[in-house]
């Protein structure tokens, strides 16, 4: 598939499958995780190979925050390096996986609850591509991104997400892409090389957060706020922790839940990841 006409041919071809696709949260740390053979890569890349073969990826990403909601909708989107003071081997990656238009009109559609903006603009950016890249090395598979409207509450999003399910019948691979715990202003800098260093109110209320996902318990998960401080320390802004909701409102009554990466780095970021179903 490797002509525009193919690749739309494979896209009216997406009919419901008797399988239905897992989804991912994605703990996607330091863009650096995008090119270096870590432990947190190498988990993603093994992910991969794990899963059913997606017939398209939608990742709503921690760094794509917007007014309103807006999906990409191009026929190739580009790759964005939406960071700075990083080695320009970071800078040089390229990801030139396909989009999806016909599947980006049709997710529009599905949700009802929002005005859903085709985008030609945007692209995927790191919060995507660094993580994609190690799953889907040839590109070989359409990348699309959904974007968050910063707008609207927890709630929203989460009751929005919901109305994503019917695409994981179709074999599309839904990804959260963000991090439960992330304070960059308390980053112990010096520790970052220290294995799962985390302070005592990071790994709290990240053991918090997992016990409540196991439980499936999602309304102190979407009323964060209530948690207490441990919570307001880890979430200070809500743009890396919303992707986990839109994860969470797409599980189904039957699927299992299981955690990987489950580490924290330097002090005051996790990269616990959660596959569903």
């Amino acid at each position: 598939m490797t002509t525009l006409s193919a690749f739309r041919k494979f896209a009216g071809d997406l009919h419901e499958q008797e399988q239905v696709m897992p989804v991912l949260f994605i703990g996607h740390g330091s863009p650096m995780n995008g090119i270096e053979d870590t432990a947190f890569s190498r988990r993603w890349h093994q992910l991969a190979k794990e899963i059913p073969v997606p017939q398209a990826v939608l990742v709503v990403s921690a760094h794509w925050f917007t007014q309103g909601t807006r999906i990409t909708a191009m026929d190739f989107p580009k790759t964005i390096h939406d960071f700075g003071g990083f080695p320009q081997a970071l800078f040089d990656v390229q990801y030139p996986a396909p989009g999806n238009p016909v599947l980006a009109s049709e997710t529009s559609a599905l949700l009802k609850a929002a005005d859903v903006v085709l985008d030609h603009d945007w692209g995927l950016d790191h919060g995507t591509w660094t993580v994609v890249r190690h799953m889907y090395p040839d590109a070989n598979i359409p990348v699309l991104q959904l974007s968050i409207d910063y707008t609207k509450g927890p709630q929203y999003h989460y009751d929005l997400a919901r109305e994503l399910y019917a695409l994981r019948k179709k074999g599309v691979l839904i990804i959260g892409s963000g991090n439960m715990v992330h304070n960059l202003r308390m980053v112990a800098w010096d520790k970052l090389n220290d294995a799962d260093y985390g302070y005592d109110w990071a790994k709290n209320i990240n053991g918090k957060f997992k016990s409540l996902i196991l439980d499936g318990d999602h309304q102190p998960l979407i009323h964060y706020t209530t948690l207490g401080k441990d919570a307001s320390l880890a979430i200070p802004t809500p743009e890396h922790y919303l992707p986990l909701l839109y994860t969470l409102g797409v599980k189904g009554r039957q699927d299992t839940i299981t955690f990987f990466n489950d580490k924290a780095v330097g002090g005051s970021l996790t990269m616990t990841s959660v596959k569903i179903g």
